[in-house]
């Protein structure tokens, strides 16, 4: 697979996006069945372990946690213990979420019993009933807000209420406004209340509702969604087919875009949708081409669905997948990924440390510190800001070498261990998460300068300045460059 779309996927790092959409929270309770009850003619299921996670577009933002992306979140919860909960996980996850609550109404939790991998049954707690007017002001006013921020819009509607036809006419019209596109996921046969989105992404039965009739072949399914297009006005219609991949269908594109499926075997599909809907908007976020980021989302599609449950798909299961045998970016994860590895090496009695730093032109002084620290712990960890987190720090000039450049080299390093990007300014937020041994930086900087110092000091970890080759900078060989005549 060419180095290209890696590229792709490492661009997705850079992605802002703003999700509205039912939230909710799935509860797996998971146990083994070998007799039926006395009491009437259904088996007793002995309970062995209780898994929650957040589902509806929850799961989309679970899944964009793991691209390090900026998300946005405005949805709606019942004032109840269960959105504690749920709201305890996007804290969790570092969601910027906007929680409007609706005491009328209960968080919806949908409850799976499972024995011996099999679903026996579900319970839904939900009640469905149109907004009120004062709910979706306040819904529609967070919404516009955020967009703002956002380079693309996510709506995912469950057809649990929120996404009524008032809030999405007006949230579509002032996100096309502002040139944001806009990624819809409809559990709604009516698409007439979608129309403008610039994609829309329904699986095969929600197409055949939406049409009002059996779709037996490809050519059915590409007419079928032909209409819709120009009835409705998408710029995109992505049709998933589970094991028989998915189609895409573009308004001013005559040719279809059909890919196969990239799973070998399906043990789950639920939540599959999600984690297209999220490889879609990060993709269109970074300005690449839709047939550029459907690929990308239909190998994450194939990844996701070899999981149980609601899963999502991790940063490093993406590089290894499309790099095959080219482990050029072995060491690259996500933070959930580098939490596990963490705990692994703890238990180990590892010693971690951890540096960070923009990278941007490797030089020998960068070489001398990852040296210094790896005398000073076992296992290293280094954090890069990605390049949206570049230019916020040193201006629109910045970097001069791409994320997936930058972070090559890195993985060539024998002194670190593992990658992760950062999208933030500072790394405080993985610092606090992962808590190392021993932090990191050059002797230039003053201890007091030192961001998560403090709270390193505060576990009993330790600083580490360490010594600077003089005349080696990033900024310095920039300059050089540009002030050489060729």
């Amino acid at each position: 697979m060419p180095k290209k779309i890696s590229e792709n996927i490492l661009s997705l790092l850079n992605s802002k996006i703003f999700c509205l959409g039912d939230l909710m929270l799935d509860r797996y309770i998971i146990g083994t069945t070998s007799r039926i009850s006395p009491e009437g003619p259904i088996p007793v299921l002995d309970v062995k372990k209780e898994v929650k996670m957040l589902g509806g577009v929850g799961n989309v933002v679970r899944n964009l946690s793991t691209l390090a992306t900026e998300t946005h979140l405005v949805s709606l919860l019942g004032n109840d213990t269960t959105s504690k909960e749920v709201e305890k996980k996007l804290d969790k996850i570092g969601v910027d979420k906007n929680i409007v609550k609706d005491s009328n109404r209960p968080t919806i939790t949908k409850s799976r019993f499972i024995a011996n991998n099999q679903q026996i049954l579900r319970v839904d707690k939900e009640k469905i009933f149109p907004l009120s007017k004062s709910t979706e002001k306040k819904i529609y006013e967070c919404s516009k807000k955020e967009i703002l921020k956002a380079d693309a819009v996510v709506i995912s509607d469950y057809n649990k209420g929120l996404i009524t036809k008032n809030i999405l006419k007006k949230i579509i019209s002032f996100s096309k406004s502002h040139k944001k596109p806009v990624i819809l996921d409809p559990k709604s046969s009516n698409f007439e209340k979608y129309k403008g989105v610039t994609i829309i992404t329904p699986n095969i039965k929600e197409l055949e509702k939406a049409v009002k009739k059996k779709l037996i072949n490809d050519k059915e399914i590409i007419d079928a969604s032909r209409k819709l297009i120009s009835k409705y006005n998408f710029n995109h219609l992505l049709v998933t087919m589970g094991q028989l991949g998915m189609i895409l269908i573009s308004k001013k594109n005559k040719d279809v875009v059909k890919l196969d499926a990239e799973a070998k075997e399906v043990f789950d599909v639920s939540g599959a949708g999600d984690t297209v809907v999220s490889f879609i908007a990060a993709g269109l976020a970074c300005s690449l081409k839709i047939e550029e980021v459907v690929k990308i989302a239909n190998i994450a599609a194939g990844i996701v669905v070899n999981k149980t449950g609601t899963s999502v798909v991790h940063l490093s299961e993406m590089l290894i997948s499309v790099s095959k045998n080219d482990y050029y970016l072995s060491k690259v994860m996500d933070l959930s990924e580098v939490e596990k590895v963490r705990n692994f090496w703890l238990k180990k009695k590892e010693k971690i440390g951890f540096t960070n730093g923009c990278f941007d032109y490797l030089h020998p002084g960068h070489i001398s510190l990852f040296q210094q620290a790896k005398q000073k712990c076992s296992k290293l960890i280094v954090a890069v800001n990605c390049d949206n987190s570049i230019k916020k720090n040193k201006g629109p000039l910045r970097p001069k070498q791409k994320l997936n450049t930058r972070l090559q080299v890195l993985n060539s390093i024998p002194f670190i261990d593992l990658i992760i990007v950062f999208s933030d300014r500072t790394p405080l937020n993985i610092i606090k998460k992962i808590k190392p041994h021993l932090l990191v930086k050059g002797s230039d900087y003053k201890e007091n300068q030192i961001i998560g110092g403090k709270e390193v000091k505060k576990y009993g970890g330790k600083i580490l300045r360490a010594k600077i080759l003089s005349n080696f900078s990033s900024s310095i060989i920039i300059d050089e460059i540009l002030n050489t005549s060729f």
